[in-house]
């Protein structure tokens, strides 16, 4: 099969899980030239992708001689993400509390849809990629906007810059297609679980729910064996 055809986030998925797996681990240089070669990408995608990484915390500028990955640990890692969960789950309790306007619950829905296409063929293709990570940060990004708390998406901005924490911060594996695709698919149908207790107006369990999808991401350690031993 085929990578997603926009070499940007290819490249960006690409060095963050090589960072994730401890292919690329702290002190090696990451430098432009050798990246874009490797991955058989012109050297903008690479600096774009680099640029983004460091925005996330997940990478350091050596001044002219690239990049190196900032050496994290678990903690770190698992506490971010658990911050992102608590804000995430705030954000769902007061949508299902205040109830969503017919707009917004057009545009989440409108939004799922997207997702439910995306994996109606049972498989990955090329350029889905890109479709998930539109998919999935349009269905985070509603959310917190539908929340009507802008301390919310003030609060996950500043986390967004920690290894890790961001609901964008994919790190597939293109090797194992098949495992990834059910990944995706699982947190395809915690979005919907979120969206029908919203609905409802369970906000108890729409707050657990959000809670939940963000502890996935915890529980996946095979993604960040950078951090075993």
């Amino acid at each position: 099969m085929e990578k997603p055809a926009k070499p940007g986030q290819q490249v960006l998925v690409a060095l963050r899980r090589m960072i994730a797996d401890g292919t690329i681990k702290p002190g090696d240089r990451i430098a432009e030239i050798p990246t874009a070669e490797a991955l058989g990408v012109s050297r903008m995608p690479v600096r774009t992708a680099l640029r983004a990484l460091e925005h996330e915390g997940l990478v350091v500028k050596l001044g002219a001689r690239g990049y190196t990955p900032r050496a994290v640990n678990a903690a770190a890692i698992t506490g971010a993400i658990e911050v992102r969960g608590v804000l995430e789950g705030l954000a769902a309790r007061r949508v299902a509390e205040r109830r969503l306007s017919v707009a917004e619950d057009a545009r989440l829905e409108a939004t799922l849809v997207d997702g439910d296409a995306l994996f109606a063929k049972g498989h990955l293709a090329d350029g889905d990629l890109d479709r998930f990570y539109r998919y999935n940060l349009a269905f985070h990004d509603q959310l917190i906007a539908a929340s009507d708390n802008p301390s919310i998406a003030l609060a996950l901005g500043r986390n967004n810059h920690l290894p890790f924490a961001s609901a964008a911060a994919l790190a597939l594996d293109w090797d194992d297609l098949d495992g990834e695709y059910h990944h995706l698919l699982r947190a395809h149908r915690e979005h919907r679980a979120v969206f029908e207790a919203i609905r409802s107006g369970d906000a108890d369990r729409a707050e657990q729910l959000m809670r939940g999808h963000a502890a996935v991401a915890i529980a996946n350690r095979r993604a960040f064996r950078m951090l075993a031993g």
